[in-house]
Formats: C-alpha cells, structure tokens, sequence
C-alpha cells in the first residue's frame, strides 16, 4: 500500500441546530445556513467518504479496507472489525442547542440495533461567550425515569450544564446524558453508529411544523451515572503529544506544534487519524506533503512509519485504536 496522508470529502449534514461555522471558520464548501455536521471519514452504510488527493483519488474508505486489510487498519484491528472501519470523525456547529440525548452500549446497541454503541468525545475549537453543554443528570441519585416528564419548566432542574472555552475536551462514555449547546464549533470522535435516543429537544418544530421524535423509554434503559464530569485535564508542551482519552473505542492525543517536528508510529499497530483544530500544518509521510488547516483532517494507513509535521503553529489531534484492551481511561478533573 502507498503511504501518504489521505485526504476525503467531507460529507455536509444540515441540521435543525446547524450554523454557518462551518463554513464560515473552517471553509466548508456549505450551501445553506444550517450545516451543522461535516462527517470527515465515515464508513456508516450510505455515507462512505471519498478519498479526494493521491493515488487513491476516487476510492472510498470501504474499498481500502478490503483492498489492503492489515496494512491500512493495522493488524489487531483488521483481526477485531474485518472490513469495518470502527470510528466516524465529525466537526459540529451548534447555532441553538442539541437535543438532549443518550447513546446505548455495545450490549444494548448490539440487541436493540445490531450495531456498534457510541462512546464519543468533543474537543471544543470555538465557542460564544458563556456557551454551554449539557453533561448528565443534574442529581447523581435521579433515576432515569424523570426523562418521562421533562417540560420546559422543569429541563433546567434535571440536566447539569458546563460552561466551555476552546481548548476544552469532553469524554462522553455510552449512556451519558448530553447535548452541545448553542455557540459551539467541535471537534467530534465517535464509534461508528448513529444511534441516538432523543430525550428533549427544547420544544421545537422543524420546517414541517413538526416535533421531532423522542425516545425516552430506550433512553431510560441506556442511561447510566459517571462520578466524572468527562473534562480532560492536560497541559501542553510544544511538540509533545498530550493525552486527552485513552478507552478501547479510541485513543486521541493533543499535539502542540512548532517549527518541525519528526514523529515514529512504527509500533503503532494502527491506522493514524489527524485533525487540524487550530492553525495550519504541513504533514509529510511516504514523501508526500499534504497541508492541513484549522478543519481538515488526514488518515495515514497503519503501515507508516516517519511523519514530519511542520508549522508555525498548529494544534493536532491524533486519534487512533492501540489494540489493548484497558478500561477507559481520562485525563479527568
């Protein structure tokens, strides 16, 4: 397999809570003023992404898989998911707030939906003043049957909301309640699924006139307490990788870039996802150059070994699957 940072189409979604950020701060190429997700690799049935440079112009996610297996995934993963890529990489503009939502685990996913779960994680790239999101339950001894009786009056009682900044970063484990609020531009990783279970979603009508579904009895089944409110706690050094989440579903590090910098992944049994939330990068592999700005995101096949990075400065996220098994661990406050 030919080695070099793979770029692919974005795949735009308009959403009822979608902004024009997207385009806006991160040169889209939106047509309307409601995009709310850019699905930047993606292997969910009907939405397969497109390599858009290189060698492999034209090929979708689906067809390297199966061309090239191992080399592309990485052996533990190839051995675990065959021809399924496990992650969805997203970017999300919040112009009003998210439904509030929960997302089932692998067991209930895989009995309800057989499918994956969607354990997921947000690094915040932008927000409005005192923008928000919505993180668990309020009271950590609330059962999950209050979400039968959730009113405009009483919402602010049941859900715990946190003030975020740019540069914050949420873990949000299956079976948390959660919801981005109004104001934000995120960076989102996600197990490959798009199950959710709408619990509220603030009174609003679509174009239509229309409410959108819920699903409060599934989403009372899914819902579960964390002691965490999710928040990595991390400190950046120039050109030294932090970590943010290290779980079995993924593992994403932060990567404050200056000058250049030359990183081994050889012992890295995995495919290497890399995501421009800040500035502009210039990313060598296979002796290809490819620039990456604030937006954009690269995979690089798991059989690369050196990648140079070289900006005036840049943050990276780096995401991949290391193949051992652990109980998810966070960087948490």
């Amino acid at each position: 397999m030919k080695v070099y940072p793979i770029k692919f189409n974005p795949i735009l979604k308009e959403k009822i809570w979608g902004g024009n950020k997207l385009g806006d701060l991160l040169a889209k190429n939106t047509v309307s003023s409601n995009v709310g997700e850019s699905w930047e690799i993606s292997d969910v049935k009907g939405n397969v992404s497109q390599v858009s440079n290189g060698r492999y112009k034209g090929s979708n996610l689906k067809e390297l898989i199966e061309r090239y297996e191992s080399q592309f995934m990485g052996q533990s993963n190839f051995e675990q998911f065959g021809h399924n890529f496990p992650l969805l990489i997203k970017f999300l503009d919040a112009k009003t707030d998210l439904s509030v939502q929960v997302h089932p685990d692998n067991d209930m996913a895989k009995s309800h939906h057989n499918s994956f779960g969607k354990t997921e994680m947000w690094y915040i790239m932008d927000s409005d003043q005192d923008a928000n999101i919505v993180l668990g339950l309020k009271d950590k001894t609330t059962k999950p049957d209050v979400l039968n009786h959730i009113t405009s009056s009483n919402v602010e009682t049941v859900f715990n909301r946190e003030t975020v900044k740019k540069g914050d970063s949420y873990f949000i484990p299956a079976g948390k309640i959660h919801a981005i609020g109004a104001g934000v531009l995120a960076a989102e990783i996600q197990q490959t699924s798009d199950i959710t279970y709408r619990v509220y979603d603030w009174d609003r009508k679509d174009d239509k006139g229309q409410k959108r579904e819920l699903h409060t009895q599934l989403a009372q089944k899914a819902t579960k307490h964390f002691p965490s409110n999710g928040k990595a706690d991390y400190t950046l050094e120039t050109n030294l990788s932090a970590n943010l989440v290290d779980c079995d579903y993924f593992t994403t590090n932060i990567l404050s870039l200056k000058n250049t910098y030359t990183k081994n992944y050889t012992s890295l049994d995995s495919f290497l996802i890399v995501m421009c939330v800040e500035g502009t990068a210039n990313i060598t592999a296979g002796g290809v150059t490819e620039t990456l700005t604030m937006g954009e995101t690269i995979l690089l096949p798991a059989i690369t070994k050196n990648v140079v990075f070289n900006a005036d400065n840049a943050k990276l996220l780096e995401v991949f699957i290391d193949g051992n098994s652990k109980t998810c661990k966070l960087k948490a406050s």
